[in-house]
């Protein structure tokens, strides 16, 4: 990586915040107290409609979380991660110790340097399928963090999980609060440090496809284009079940999102779903057997398209005496 940075700690901070999160609400701050982190769920960036457990934004922490570990191993350091959530203190969600030295592997080196590159691409994907090999990897890319991925061909299943998006799609499109807490996060000016700007927004589908596009990450103004009909959809999963589970859950999330991206595929969300009570019950008892399910990604190849920004490092950062405490898991 070739920006300057005071510490191998501030590198890590800086790329924990390259995580993706729903409308780039960025819901995460971190406590440094010396070679110590906190990871903290900052609840006022938690969407109170779409999201109101804070599964996503946790899984979003989760993301951070393997961004800034990586980073740290890459630059020699031994990070020791203890997940925290738990009852008494749910919003601590992890704590890091520089602990010594280590040294990097190739694979660790190559994800590293997709961190800067990752971003998700809500533009429409080329009509070229993803070869078995590269699903493959990103298959292990799950399994290293314990989480496992499947792959929704054309089938029943993901008749299923369209059906339940275009549904959930259209409840959202209905919902005045939904629509009102997503315009407070879309259609920002080109450079915005949080949320979703317009330069990243999607044009309008020219015919609708098995899944929809999200409606409010659209721009009305672009001319319509023609989308893939029949995305390759992938569900990420884990064993496990509350706050512990969407972190890990990112975790797992994360690893696959950086593979992808080191491989030259584009990925974007398939958000929707999980955000209506009535089609995430559904969903997840679609996959309750194989696992627990934390969220959807569109995978295939795109052209380019610009990241979005985030917020400085100052602002996500305080560095003082942290408060930690709970069981190592």
């Amino acid at each position: 990586m070739s920006r300057p940075f005071a510490t191998e700690l501030d590198q890590a901070l800086t790329a924990a915040t390259r995580a993706p999160s729903p409308h780039n609400t960025q819901p995460w701050r971190f406590e440094v107290d010396g070679d110590r982190v906190e990871l903290w769920l900052d609840h006022d960036r938690v969407l109170t409609v779409a999201d109101p457990d804070a599964r996503e934004a946790r899984l979003s922490c989760g993301a951070a979380l393997f961004n800034l570990r990586l980073s740290l191993r890459v630059n020699g350091k031994e990070p020791r991660v203890r997940l925290l959530p738990e009852p008494g203190s749910p919003d601590l969600l992890a704590e890091i110790r520089i602990d010594g030295v280590r040294r990097s592997t190739p694979a660790e080196r190559e994800l590293a340097e997709a961190v800067f590159h990752r971003h998700t691409n809500r533009r429409p994907f080329l009509d070229q399928q993803v070869p078995r090999g590269l699903q493959a990897a990103l298959n292990t890319a799950a399994l290293t963090e314990g989480g496992q991925l499947e792959h929704l061909e054309p089938s029943a299943r993901y008749d299923t999980v369209a059906v339940l998006a275009r549904r959930a799609e259209f409840l959202q499109a209905t919902d005045e609060s939904f629509q009102a807490e997503s315009a407070r996060w879309t259609r920002r000016s080109a450079g915005s440090a949080d949320g979703v700007p317009l330069t990243a927004a999607a044009p309008p589908a020219r015919h609708a496809g098995a899944v929809p596009q999200r409606g409010s990450h659209a721009n009305a103004e672009l001319p319509a284009r023609s989308y893939e009909q029949q995305p390759l959809l992938v569900a990420v999963l884990s064993g496990g079940q509350g706050a512990l589970a969407d972190l890990r859950g990112g975790l797992v999330m994360q690893s696959v999102l950086l593979t992808a991206t080191s491989l030259g595929l584009a990925t974007s969300f398939v958000s929707q779903p999980f955000e209506t009570t009535e089609t995430r019950a559904a969903l997840e008892a679609l996959f309750r057997d194989s696992g627990r399910v934390h969220t959807l990604l569109r995978v295939g190849y795109g052209y380019a398209t610009p990241p979005t920004a985030r917020r400085p490092v100052t602002e996500v950062v305080h560095r003082g005496a942290a408060q930690t405490g709970g069981p190592s898991t």
